[in-house]
């Protein structure tokens, strides 16, 4: 079986590295991969993820300026818009890729696709490296001890999740299961289908 998701783990653990260097959501991207390669898009997926977390910090904190909190609702909306159409341009790569597989007669479809999948992996890369980060902390001893717990749920999940989405990857590539990807439909950011925005 390929380890699809071994290649996952290591972009998204060093864009994650990349980040914190400056630890700041206006900086720059730098892409180490060559573009629109499947790693270019893990990479940037996880970036997007990365700035996301920490905008979702600062907008929780009690003494931000309103105005400003509303800016970065909106730059969050907009984050999550470019995740949603880096997820189906992901799986649009692995539809590619398997599409001359002969589907079996009893093949199935699974409950997600594989990018919504990794998608998961990626946010669980970030919440690894951050309860890291909290179980070593110079805080209370009480605090590190539950930070560890924690750490530890989020390693065996990370393992349970990796298994699961390279098994599916697996059984996709054998015509066991087969893609289906659905384009999200967002009403909320259309125009068209916004009833706040097309009463204007």
């Amino acid at each position: 079986m390929n380890h699809f998701t071994q290649k996952c783990r290591e972009i998204f653990n060093g864009c994650i590295l990349q980040y914190h260097v400056k630890d700041h959501v206006d900086t720059v991207i730098q892409n180490p991969y060559p573009f629109k390669s499947i790693e270019y898009y893990l990479f940037l997926k996880n970036w997007v993820d990365t700035v996301q977390w920490h905008l979702e910090d600062i907008i929780r904190d009690p003494a931000i300026d309103p105005v400003e909190a509303l800016q970065i609702k909106r730059r969050i909306d907009r984050s999550n818009q470019e995740r949603t159409d880096l997820v189906e341009l992901i799986d649009s790569y692995f539809l590619d890729l398997y599409k001359d597989v002969a589907i079996q007669p009893h093949a199935t479809i699974n409950t997600e696709s594989p990018a919504w999948a990794i998608d998961r992996l990626s946010i669980l890369a970030l919440k690894i490296y951050h309860m890291q980060i909290e179980a070593s902390r110079d805080v209370s001893e009480e605090h590190r001890m539950q930070c560890t717990s924690k750490l530890h749920i989020l390693q065996a999940q990370d393992k349970d999740l990796s298994e699961a989405i390279d098994a599916l990857l697996d059984d996709i590539r054998n015509g066991r299961k087969y893609m289906k990807v659905y384009k999200q439909m967002k009403m909320y950011n259309d125009p068209d289908l916004n009833p706040v925005l097309y009463s204007h």
